[in-house]
Parts: structure tokens; C-alpha cells; sequence
């Protein structure tokens, strides 16, 4: 049997070497490349299509629900597990709807996290134990009430032009990120603050940690 191909996504750089080092070490696994943001993550995805990808939920640039929305888009038969310190039920959720079939805390054991592979490559959905309730209760407070929230009503790439206003970028660096023009970063700008009826940066950029599209910790 070949070995588990698994990519590391992490803004932290001790973190994707510690992983790697444990991983490394595992019978029938193996890390095939680390990225340091979800875009990097999204490419590299792509061009290696890895078994599984362990993908922090807060990284700047572009966020671990829109990199693995976008990664099970683009390659076939990839798992992804979330990692994060978060445990409300915005992150947790938000990663599943986005394709994910796990989802750890960052404080979880290393076993656990070898187990939670294991799952997800046969098929499975692994949840860490403390968070299951979450996804519960959600659920149910979805059949009680259809809550359709402000920010669903945006598109993908909207999402990713808040989270580049939010971390401080300018329209022109979101057009070189994006390799877009100027004028297209301005219409989904425009869009954007339309749908959300939000005008001022400082206000996207409430709006982009509320939502859980970008973190004060990336």
C-alpha cells in the first residue's frame, strides 16, 4: 500500500516543522510539501494532489475555508482536515461547508491527529471529540430557523478581496495577488460594500474578524 500523501498548510513556521516531524515518522505517511498561506496552498494542491491536507483555518492572504473551498474544487478525491485553536461553531462549520472532512484543535494530542487522517482517507468525517457538540447544535438550530446569513450572500472571490482589504492591502496589491485588473478589484469592492451596505474600510475590516475571514492572530 502506498503511503499517505499529506500536505501541511500553516502560517507558522514551527508548527508545519513540527508536524512534519511527527508525520515523517508515522508508518505509511508522508509530507509532500508544507505552504505558508492558503493561496500557496491552493497551487501546490494542484500540482501534487496529496491524499490529505491538514490546513490551519486563520492564514493570512487567503483563509483556510476559502483555500479548501477552492481545493476541493480544483482536485479530486482530496481530504482536508481544519486545524484550529477555534472551536465555535462559525469556524467549524464554515470548514465543512467548505468541503472539509475534519476538524481539530490545535491543543489536540498528535494521535488523535494521525487517527483523524486515518478517518478521513477511508471515507470517514473525524471531528474532535470537544467540538462534535458544536456541530449538533448548529444543525438544529438550522431546522428551528433558516438563517441565511449577510456574508453568504457574497462570492468567493468577494471574500477574498475583503480579506486582502482587511489585512491592510491596497487595490493594486490585491490586483497583483488576484492577477486581476484595478477596475475589476474595484467593482467587487463596490459590490461587496453594496451587499453588505458597509463603506469604510475600518468597518470591512470589523466585518472580515467577525465573520471569521481574517483573524487578528494571521
Amino acid at each position: 500500500m502506498s503511503s499517505i500523501k499529506i500536505l501541511l498548510a500553516d502560517d507558522h513556521k514551527i508548527t508545519r516543522e513540527g508536524l512534519r516531524s511527527l508525520l515523517d515518522k508515522q508508518d505509511g505517511m508522508e509530507v509532500v510539501a508544507e505552504a505558508k498561506d492558503g493561496r500557496t496552498a491552493v497551487s501546490l494542491a494542484a500540482e501534487l494532489v496529496p491524499n490529505v491536507v491538514i490546513m490551519d483555518v486563520s492564514m493570512p492572504d487567503l483563509n483556510g475555508i476559502q483555500a479548501t473551498r477552492q481545493i476541493v474544487g480544483k482536485v479530486q478525491n482530496v481530504k482536508i482536515i481544519g486545524l484550529s485553536m477555534h472551536s465555535d461553531n462559525l469556524f467549524v462549520t464554515e470548514m465543512l461547508k467548505s468541503g472539509a472532512s475534519g476538524y481539530l484543535l490545535k491543543d489536540c494530542a498528535f494521535e488523535e491527529l494521525t487517527q483523524a487522517i486515518r478517518a478521513v482517507v477511508a471515507g470517514k468525517t473525524y471531528l474532535s471529540p470537544s467540538i462534535s457538540g458544536v456541530v449538533v447544535n448548529d444543525y438544529l438550530h438550522r431546522l428551528s430557523k433558516v438563517d441565511i446569513s449577510d456574508s453568504d450572500a457574497l462570492t468567493d472571490r468577494e471574500r477574498e478581496v475583503l480579506q486582502l482589504i482587511a489585512e491592510g492591502n491596497s487595490t493594486k496589491q490585491i490586483a497583483l495577488k488576484l492577477h486581476i485588473s484595478v477596475k475589476t478589484v474595484e467593482t467587487h469592492r463596490r459590490q461587496m460594500m453594496n451587499k453588505l451596505d458597509i463603506y469604510t474600510v475600518a468597518e470591512l475590516t470589523k466585518y472580515a474578524i467577525l465573520k471569521g475571514i481574517t483573524s487578528l492572530e494571521t
